[in-house]
């Protein structure tokens, strides 16, 4: 597994063996930059990488330019392979790395500009995850259709083989 773009383009990542981790296909991590970055979503922008796995999702970012990533997995393995790709890269000083359930994590209520929401396949707490997530807009990676409540407007919804991509952005609240 790569890096597609940016600073650290054509650099390989470590990836923990086991099948609790599910590597985001180029092809797919591609279409999610794209997007991101055709809306200003990039950039010196803070990220949440949930179910982290390798990183990889994260590093994209940073290396096509964000402020910071925080990476949150509870696999052991997992969060050994993420520091290493971190430290690999020089990613350090805008990385922070969490082992801790994703849920739990989501209870200290940090706001980020971008929510990568990656979790294994077949997840079952998708309402309650939607709910607890603080953040701008929103990257959904799953095996199935996620339905969003009506305070996210959908800006990209795209399958690819048996990946659902979905991108959204809180909606604006007007005032009164």
């Amino acid at each position: 597994m790569r890096v597609i773009s940016g600073s650290a383009k054509g650099r390989k990542l470590v990836v923990p063996s086991g099948d609790h981790v599910r590597p985001t296909k180029d092809r797919v991590k591609e279409a999610i930059f794209n997007s991101l970055h055709s809306y200003g979503l990039v950039e010196n922008r803070s990220f949440l990488d949930l179910f982290s796995g390798t990183g990889s999702l994260g590093i994209e970012a940073l290396s096509r330019g964000a402020k910071s990533v925080v990476f949150i997995d509870h696999h052991a393995e997992a969060i050994d392979c993420i520091i290493l790709n971190v430290e690999k890269l020089n990613y350090g000083s805008t990385s922070k790395i969490l082992k801790t359930d994703a849920l739990s994590f989501l209870e200290r209520d940090d706001y980020f500009d971008v929510a990568l929401l990656d979790p294994p396949y077949k997840y079952e707490h998708w309402g309650t995850l939607l709910k607890r997530v603080n953040a701008h807009s929103i990257v959904i990676e799953s095996s199935e259709q996620v339905t969003l409540e009506s305070d996210w407007e959908i800006i990209k919804s795209q399958k690819y083989g048996q990946t659902n991509l979905l991108i959204a952005s809180r909606q604006r609240k007007d005032k009164d």
